[in-house]
């Protein structure tokens, strides 16, 4: 089990710093956009719909890859009740029991991007931009999210398994 825990660090880790580059990037990219937007309608009076539109069809990009990441580091959306009230193995398996959940939710939603995805291409519908972009790669961000966040799931379950493991070992 630990081999596999190491590897998944491994792998995760290497994910994280591509979603933290991919995510800033993406930043960047929407930023100057709307900068781009700004100061050619400054200088010309008319702008192009695209440098408007392209920001809010490139969010699901920078934010569904990073929810494993933010998982990863506790900086994901949580509310500390139990926590705060559990030491010690109680702590372990509450963990235990969110990572288990934060997994199989994965799945599903991981399965329900999928099935957007597939329906989305077989529709052929286009993005309303200037520029024509298949709608499905803007929901390809779902299961791609997802897939990363079952991942991270899975590596953080690992490693809550294996602590209170050693626990149980030591306790007896």
């Amino acid at each position: 089990m630990t081999t596999i825990l190491s590897l998944m660090r491994i792998l995760n880790g290497a994910l994280e710093k591509l979603t933290a580059v991919t995510s800033s990037s993406l930043a960047a990219i929407m930023v100057l956009a709307l900068t781009g937007s700004a100061v050619t309608r400054y200088i010309s009076g008319t702008g192009y719909d695209w440098f408007i539109e392209l920001p809010p069809a490139l969010v699901p990009w920078m934010v569904f890859p990073l929810l494993g990441p933010l998982l990863r580091s506790g900086s994901h959306i949580q509310v500390d009740l139990l926590p705060t009230l559990l030491e010690g193995k109680a702590a372990l398996w509450l963990k235990l029991f969110v990572y288990s959940l934060m997994v199989l939710g994965s799945l599903i939603f991981l399965q329900a991007g999928n099935e957007a995805v597939a329906l989305f291409r077989r529709l052929g519908q286009l993005m309303e931009l200037e520029i024509e972009l298949p709608i499905w790669w803007m929901y390809l961000a779902f299961p791609t999210g997802f897939f990363i966040l079952l991942l991270f799931s899975f590596e953080l379950w690992l490693e809550t398994l294996c602590e209170l493991t050693t626990r149980e070992g030591t306790a007896s």
